[in-house]
């Protein structure tokens, strides 16, 4: 069993994360700029593929 596995992440651990409102993360979602996966009726996230767009500056450009 590989223990380097990325767990999924939920949105209210992301909002955290990030500090941003819960409408902000699903305003990036609708323009498709932000990495998430609907699980479900769920929004999960990898924090890998979050600091990645993060350090890309896409969301600084909006």
């Amino acid at each position: 069993m590989d223990l380097n596995i990325e767990r999924w992440y939920s949105m209210k651990e992301i909002r955290e994360y990030l500090g941003v409102s819960r409408d902000t993360i699903f305003a990036w979602i609708e323009k498709r700029e932000r990495p998430a996966t609907k699980i479900g009726r769920l929004w999960k996230f990898k924090i890998s593929d979050v600091d990645a767009w993060m350090k890309s500056g896409v969301a600084a450009d909006k």
